[in-house]
């Protein structure tokens, strides 16, 4: 009878590689709908994992700046098929992302506006409003199965709603009462048992890795190994930053750094790190103009993988305007920045999975570590709610309450969420068909 981590290797390398090339392509509707993509295949349909050793993962992306959903791709395939597992699931992750925004950004800049992508654009809005919104009520189903943890997710929307407080101290916030209540009420912050488990995944089909599974010797927790995995992403830096300077690219070299800065303040999503992308970009450096960043956020929201990847716009459009090798070679420019601020705001990312994995892995089953982190999710669930009025608002008051709304947008996203959580649509297919209402609707008006 094989040992429990001997079943992980039954999933080869070149399965996950096929898997995560495809969930790159239709990781639609920024990190919620992302991670809803990602539970219902790998938890529900595949049981690559079991339901709490997804959420104790995702637990720790959420702590952690930069792109969650990413992180949390890369943080199973590093699990599961180690160093180069991680690297595949996680680059695999932005790829295609990276290509539909430079094929994007070069048609944008070379053509101007396009009727018929703008009307694609316009119906996609809604479909990531009702994918966001369902991915609120799907966690918040499996999630929140106490009044206290309904309370800390009220509390969370609430905070950020109506408070406009930081994403940081909702977090932090959540964690303390996760540890006060872990030493005082732990009954409230333990993981519901498999018995009474929301879906009966578990019942049915065991997944290859377990509740009980041991980490795999590369995921036990080692000094030394936590050290190594620093070093090596702070040398990779080192190096990359040299290879800039020696290039003899300035704009590149000042991308770089700026980016890099960026990586590291993006606690709560691209929404809370905007702000400073358009300081930088914009005010500061004059990358590109504040319509332009605009255009580019919208692309960012309606493309597949993190919403981080506007920064590839803004790094494309940045190049495209500096003429970086001259006026004849503007594609060229523009790819090659495109390229290096997708690099630098992805790398620590890779560098906290290697590094604090094995860390986190060590961790399952200790109360006064998993009571923070199940406050945390259950404030994740307000997190995400937010993000779903933030878009809605966005989309159907474009130019503030005191304006007429767009009734298509929101009946759209009233259209979508019931597709998804009465009809059960999958994602890209909901996606499909949003971006034909849209062009439907643009040429009937």
């Amino acid at each position: 009878m094989p040992k429990q981590e001997e079943l992980v290797p039954h999933i080869s390398l070149w399965q996950a590689v096929r898997y995560w090339f495809k969930l790159g392509c239709i990781s639609f509707g920024g990190p919620a709908g992302q991670i809803a993509i990602m539970h219902e295949d790998l938890v529900e349909k595949r049981r690559w994992i079991s339901e709490r050793r997804f959420l104790h993962a995702l637990n720790y992306c959420m702590l952690l700046p930069g792109p969650e959903a990413q992180q949390l791709a890369t943080y199973i395939g590093w699990l599961m098929h180690r160093t180069w597992g991680g690297l595949i699931a996680g680059g695999l992750f932005v790829l295609p992302s990276l290509l539909l925004l430079m094929l994007l950004s070069w048609v944008y800049l070379r053509f101007g506006e396009v009727p018929a992508v703008a009307a694609v654009l316009y119906g996609i809005k809604p479909a990531v409003v009702g994918i966001v919104a369902f991915a609120a009520w799907r966690i918040g189903r499996r999630v929140l199965n106490n009044m206290l943890l309904c309370a800390i997710s009220l509390m969370a929307f609430l905070a950020l709603t109506v408070f406009h407080l930081p994403f940081p101290y909702v977090i932090l916030c959540a964690a303390i009462i996760g540890v006060i209540g872990g030493k005082f009420a732990p009954h409230y912050f333990r993981a519901t048992s498999p018995g009474h488990a929301p879906s009966g995944a578990e019942q049915h089909a065991p997944a290859l890795i377990a509740d009980d599974t041991p980490p795999p010797p590369h995921a036990r927790f080692q000094l030394r190994k936590l050290l190594l995995a620093l070093v090596c992403g702070l040398l990779t830096w080192l190096a990359a930053m040299a290879v800039l300077r020696w290039s003899g690219q300035p704009v590149l070299l000042d991308m770089a750094s700026f980016f890099s800065k960026a990586a590291l303040l993006t606690f709560g999503g691209a929404y809370a790190v905007l702000p400073y992308l358009y300081q930088g970009a914009v005010q500061s450096f004059a990358w590109l103009s504040p319509a332009q960043m605009m255009d580019g956020l919208a692309l960012g929201e309606t493309t597949p993988g993190p919403l981080i990847m506007v920064v590839a716009f803004v790094g494309f459009v940045g190049g495209w305007g500096q003429a970086l090798f001259g006026a004849d070679q503007l594609l060229w420019a523009g790819i090659a920045a495109a390229c290096v601020v997708t690099f630098f705001t992805f790398l620590p990312s890779f560098i906290f999975i290697f590094a604090g994995g094995p860390l986190v892995e060590s961790t399952r089953g200790n109360l006064r570590f998993t009571a923070p982190l199940t406050a945390i999710t259950a404030a994740v669930v307000g997190v995400i709610l937010n993000l779903a009025v933030f878009f809605a608002m966005h989309i159907t008051w474009p130019q503030g309450m005191s304006s007429t709304p767009d009734w298509f947008a929101l009946f759209a996203s009233v259209l979508a969420l019931v597709l998804l959580i009465r009809f059960k649509l999958g994602v890209l297919m909901l996606i499909a068909l949003f971006a034909l209402l849209g062009l439907a609707y643009r040429l009937m008006t």
